[in-house]
């Protein structure tokens, strides 16, 4: 499983990070001093570390492995309930919200074994800095870059590869051991992650980690090249990236090419055409079927209406989706797989949102409620997400189900 493999033992050999020397790197960068430190997201340690470090008044600036709509986030706790679900859907945005969902979920949880709340020192940071008005800066990607990035830039199978094992992580709910947790706070692990990412999944690493680790050194040297640069700058970002961005110290991107990182890549065109040549080849067999009799026709399209739109159906009342959304997902999944520019989930879910609109009190508790399995299916905002991804799987399933029952029937 994905989860397990990243909060998986430390290889042998595997350098700890335990030290000061490990996760505390002063270098100098233009016209600033930059104390670089490495944290573990996980840990009391390293918030008492950043509580220390700001507490000295040495430093004028700081910077955060933070985006501004993540600073939004962690700033302003109240955004879950401005979310518009409806407009979510129509943007085809459910899927993302869905994997953010589920990674909150599993830091929740795995936040209330440790005892600290995953990302803490960087909130920590942010309060310290603004109350001492001291300069806060952000310098990672923003995230909505960084997932673009990754959806076309990496394989579909890798993309599946990481997206189910996420998914998995929150529904099975895997258990990690108290000897995990401690080296975890430790920040023995990070190192492994970043091997390991590099060993099975490297254009993964590549668009989340290495892309990520030359324009926070990047932004760095923007700053500290700045009319107005701070003497002093304490940049925290996680010990995992702390060795790729010293590695780009000595040469750290310029102005264009931090600008070539922070764009959106146009969307691979290779899905849209698969899902093009699904429909003509669909057809084509639906064409041929009625040529050879009338009977046979209606019998593979019967057959493409009762795999793709009865799947489909299935994932919905599995996720405890309202009747009209069943029967919905049981018409709309048949067409919507001949039409690669719209999918069930889209269809089915604004059925859903408009048949039980999510109450404010849903959004209220939406932080809480993901963090029990039980409560996906009765909170009406992950409920619709789940309805999304379940009617979705369902139809993708039906496709290639009845693509093979199809050709059985016409060749076979």
């Amino acid at each position: 499983m994905f989860v397990r493999r990243i909060f998986g033992r430390t290889p042998v050999g595997e350098e700890c990070l335990e030290t000061q020397e490990d996760i505390i790197k002063i270098i100098q960068l233009n016209n600033s001093e930059i104390t670089l430190i490495g944290t573990a997201h996980v840990s009391q340690l390293s918030v008492e570390m950043v509580e220390e470090k700001i507490a000295t008044g040495d430093y004028d600036c700081v910077a955060v492995e933070l985006c501004s709509p993540r600073l939004e986030n962690i700033t302003n706790q109240a955004w879950w309930k401005n979310l518009d679900i409806y407009q979510i859907f129509r943007e085809k945005k459910a899927g993302l919200l869905l994997i953010n969902l589920a990674l909150t979920a599993y830091q929740k949880r795995l936040a209330q074994r440790i005892g600290v709340e995953a990302g803490k020192e960087m909130m920590r940071a942010v309060e310290l800095s603004r109350g001492r008005d001291l300069r806060l800066e952000v310098i990672d990607r923003n995230i909505s870059t960084t997932l673009h990035r990754l959806v076309t830039e990496v394989s579909f199978w890798q993309k599946t590869k990481i997206i189910g094992g996420l998914i998995a992580g929150v529904f099975v709910g895997e258990e990690i051991s108290e000897e995990q947790i401690e080296d975890l706070k430790r920040g023995d692990m990070l190192h492994a992650v970043v091997s390991e990412f590099g060993e099975e999944l490297p254009e993964i690493k590549r668009v989340l980690i290495d892309e990520r680790d030359e324009y926070m050194m990047g932004r760095l040297a923007e700053i500290s090249g700045s009319d107005d640069a701070p003497k002093k700058i304490l940049a925290l970002v996680g010990a995992g990236h702390l060795m790729g961005m010293m590695a780009n110290k000595d040469l750290p991107p310029g102005a264009a090419h931090l600008q070539e990182l922070d764009q959106k890549p146009p969307p691979s065109k290779t899905g849209l055409y698969i899902g093009w040549g699904i429909c003509v080849l669909i057809l084509s067999m639906f064409v041929v079927g009625f040529k050879q009799s009338p009977e046979l026709g209606g019998q593979l399209v019967a057959t493409w209406v009762l795999f793709n739109g009865g799947l489909s159906a299935l994932g919905t009342a599995l996720a405890l989706g309202h009747p009209v959304s069943i029967f919905a997902a049981f018409f709309a999944a048949p067409l919507t797989s001949l039409n690669p520019t719209i999918g069930a989930g889209m269809v089915v879910g604004l059925v859903e949102s408009y048949m039980r609109k999510p109450k404010v009190g849903d959004f209220e508790t939406l932080r809480e409620d993901i963090t029990h399995y039980s409560m996906w299916w009765k909170n009406r905002v992950a409920r619709l997400l789940l309805i999304f991804f379940f009617s979705s799987f369902g139809s993708m399933i039906g496709t290639y189900a009845a693509g093979a029952s199809i050709v059985t029937q016409l060749f076979g």
